[in-house]
């Protein structure tokens, strides 16, 4: 399949499943984290001789589901090891089909939480003989309130097995869920929060009103292949989808589509049919698509994280690749957030000359000496006035106090350099690379 050498997660996960521990993986998207994980159980099916049901993996949407599953059927082409994909969203004729397959038998089921339940709700599976769990994109299931699902089908198990958790983040919640699944688990982490070398980040400071102009400017600068742009909603994803297919090879995605829909959608975007994809987070994890030159973040992510996995969308397999991100005023602050994460400043780039001027973006405001905004002193509060009439005797008029003078605080419109400003980078001005 063209693999020559293991990416980092393969070359550091892969011993670990081998000798059967069980393992916490954190790394970003786009690091064959899937491989990390198919590729050792597929080599233990296959010099087992099994067929009976060995491994469940649980996927947190059924994109990624049906992602993984492909992946699994290229890998053991040659093996006989068969799996299938348990999902929910289909029709009838889906579901007969999902039902057929477990009744015939295969070694692996990728499964999204909420389909498996209902299938074992109903005594449809035997997982007595199950060996390995694997949990892919676990910081995202616990983000569409999962966990409790999870402990519901960890409860059908035999206690006896093997439980890999993979997550491109480690939060505290990660942490502690973990505990309650995995036996004892070693621990890798890949370069948590970062971007890939190889993409481009730049960004726009503009207003509401001026980013379909602007989107519009962007596409028509060059022939490309492959874009994905991200909204907000699914509502802001119909609206630029009609602002742009009058000009340009389109299409949304978004979760009113039926499934047959976005699988249709989604293969026409991976056979370069579809050159520009317009869809939420919804895409952001777990579509794997080679050769994506583009992202376009139409609206600033609310999470920082969320920010990584969309740029971690184009790069892939140590290609290169853009990321653009535009900034209105009231997402400046979300974004003082994604370059701290990142540990970079983002590159911002002017608006095209028949623009108007855009809001001014500032990043993260400078401290002064005293801790506080270098706007100004701190102001003191004033007192309250006393209420109801004085008794005591009038006063003499005093001369009034000559005000003080408050120390000279740098302005913030001055623009220091602050200390978690990122050095330039060794690669050029244009890649905002991260210096190891």
């Amino acid at each position: 399949m063209g693999f020559d050498q293991p990416t980092p997660i393969q070359q550091m996960a892969i011993p670990v499943i081998m000798e059967g521990k069980d393992l916490i993986a954190c790394a970003q998207t786009g690091t064959g984290k899937t491989a990390a994980f198919v590729l050792p159980i597929l080599n233990k099916i296959s010099k087992s001789g099994s067929n009976t049901l060995n491994t469940l993996i649980l996927a947190p949407t059924r994109e990624l589901a049906i992602q993984i599953d492909q992946q699994i059927q290229g890998f053991s082409y040659f093996l006989g090891v068969s799996s299938v994909p348990i999902y929910g969203g289909g029709d009838g004729v889906i579901w007969e089909q999902q039902k057929k397959a477990l009744e015939t038998g295969a070694e692996i089921v990728v499964a999204t939480p909420g389909r498996l339940i209902a299938l074992l709700a109903g005594g449809k599976m035997d997982l007595s003989t199950l060996e390995h769990l694997i949990l892919d994109e676990a910081d995202r299931m616990m983000d569409m309130g999962f966990s409790d699902d999870i402990l519901k089908i960890v409860n059908y198990l035999p206690k006896n097995r093997q439980t890999i958790l993979f997550s491109a983040t480690m939060p505290p919640k990660i942490r502690q869920f973990s505990m309650k699944i995995l036996n004892n688990p070693e621990e890798i982490s890949i370069a948590i929060g970062k971007t890939a070398e190889g993409v481009t980040q730049s960004m726009y400071s503009v207003y509401d009103t001026q980013k379909e102009d602007l989107v519009r400017h962007i596409l028509s600068q060059k022939a490309y292949e492959a874009v994905i742009i991200f909204c907000s909603t699914k509502d802001k994803v119909k609206a630029l989808y009609k602002v742009l297919k009058k000009g340009f090879d389109v299409e949304a995605f978004h979760s009113d589509l039926e499934q047959v829909e976005r699988e249709k959608i989604m293969s026409a975007f991976k056979n370069k049919a579809v050159k520009i994809l317009i869809g939420t987070d919804i895409i952001s994890r777990g579509i794997d698509v080679v050769g994506i030159e583009l992202v376009i973040n139409y609206d600033t992510p609310s999470d920082p994280e969320d920010y990584v996995h969309r740029v971690g969308r184009t790069a892939r397999a140590d290609k290169e690749g853009e990321a653009i991100t535009f900034v209105n005023p009231k997402d400046q602050h979300k974004f003082v957030r994604i370059e701290k994460l990142i540990g970079m400043k983002v590159t911002q780039n002017p608006l095209p000359e028949d623009f108007e001027k855009g809001p001014e973006y500032h990043g993260e405001k400078p401290k002064s000496d005293f801790g506080q905004p270098a706007s100004g002193l701190k102001k003191k509060k004033k007192k309250k006035k006393s209420g109801g009439k004085s008794t005591g005797a009038a006063r003499e008029p005093q001369e009034p106090r000559q005000e003080a003078k408050a120390p000279k605080v740098q302005s913030s419109n001055e623009s220091p350099v602050t200390k978690n400003e990122a050095k330039p980078s060794k690669y050029g001005q244009r890649k905002n690379v991260i210096e190891p």
